[in-house]
C-alpha cells in the first residue's frame, strides 16, 4: 500500500501535474495540503475520473486538506482541541484494507512566522493540539500515519544550507522540540527510517535560484504509529516534479506498507 503527500500550492493551478501523479505513481491514497480553494471549487470530478475518493477541508484563497484514496473511505475534518479554530489544516481518514483499517491524516501544520509572534505562538499551540490527539488516537492500536506538510526542519542534515535557517521558525529549537516530543509518543519518521542520508528534501523556494542549486529542505513528513512502523517497506521522495514546468514549490513523500 503506498501512500503519498504534497503540499501541492494551489490545487487548481497544479490540476494536470496532478491528474499525471495519480496516473503514473497510482499511490493507494495521497495527502494534499494547501488547496487554496473552497470545497465546492476542488476539481473534484477529474479526480474522481481517475478512480479515486475524494475527502476535503478546504478554505477560500488560503490552507485546506484533502485526502484522495482509491477506496472509500470516512473522513473527518478539522483538529480537535480549539473550537474557535477556523483554520483548514487538518483531516483525518479510515481507509479500509483487505487486513483491517488504516487511519490517515493529512496535515498543514503553520509556518508560524515571524517568530517570535502570533503566527508563532498559534504554531505551538496547533503542535500541543496535535500531540494531545496523537496520543488519543494511539491508544486504537491501528496503522496511524501522520502525513502532511510539517513546516519543521527536524535536524540540520535536512537543510541544504542549515545555517540560512537558524532563526527562522521553521528550524527554532523550540520548533523541533515539539517535533521530538511528536515523536516520543512512539512515531517513526518513515524517510528516516530506511536512510540517514543527507541531500533529501522536499521544498525549494521559487526565490534565488533555489532549485537550480538545490538549495532544499525536508518539511513534508510521514510519522508512523508502531503498528504502521511494523508494515513498512519503503520510502522516498518524488523530487522529479519540481523540475516540471511552473511547479509546486514541494515535491510528493511516500511510504509503502506491506498490507496489500
Amino acid at each position: 500500500m503506498r501512500i503519498a503527500t504534497w503540499n501541492v500550492n494551489s490545487v487548481r493551478q497544479r490540476l494536470g501535474h496532478l491528474l499525471a501523479y495519480l496516473k503514473e505513481a497510482s499511490p493507494d491514497a495521497l495527502c494534499l495540503q494547501e488547496l487554496k480553494c473552497q470545497d465546492d471549487a476542488f476539481p473534484r470530478a477529474e479526480i474522481e475520473e481517475l478512480g479515486y475518493n475524494v475527502a476535503t477541508h478546504g478554505q477560500k484563497a488560503f490552507n485546506g486538506v484533502a485526502i484522495l484514496a482509491k477506496r472509500p473511505f470516512e473522513a473527518t475534518r478539522g483538529l480537535p482541541g480549539d473550537s474557535a479554530d477556523e483554520q483548514a489544516r487538518y483531516i483525518e481518514a479510515v481507509l479500509p484494507t483487505d487486513k483491517g483499517v488504516v487511519r490517515l491524516a493529512s496535515i498543514y501544520l503553520p509556518n508560524g512566522n515571524p517568530a517570535p509572534g502570533d503566527k508563532y505562538s498559534y504554531k505551538l499551540a496547533f503542535m500541543n493540539r496535535l500531540i494531545a490527539h496523537s496520543r488519543h488516537l494511539l491508544a486504537f492500536e491501528e496503522p496511524l500515519i501522520l502525513a502532511g506538510d510539517f513546516n519543521v526542519i527536524p535536524e540540520p542534515r535536512d537543510a541544504a544550507d542549515p545555517a540560512q535557517w537558524t532563526s527562522d521558525a521553521l528550524f527554532l529549537p523550540q520548533t523541533r522540540a515539539k517535533f521530538r516530543e511528536q515523536l516520543a509518543l512512539g512515531f517513526t519518521d518513515a524517510l528516516r527510517a530506511t536512510t540517514d542520508a543527507g541531500g533529501l528534501y522536499t521544498f525549494w523556494d521559487y526565490q534565488a535560484g533555489s532549485w537550480q542549486r538545490d538549495n532544499g529542505i525536508r518539511i513534508d513528513h510521514l510519522l508512523l504509529s508502531p503498528q504502521a512502523a511494523d508494515l513498512l517497506s519503503g520510502a522516498g521522495v518524488d523530487k522529479q516534479l519540481r523540475a516540471l514546468e511552473k511547479p509546486s514549490d514541494h515535491t510528493p513523500a511516500w511510504v509503502e506498507l506491506r498490507i496489500d
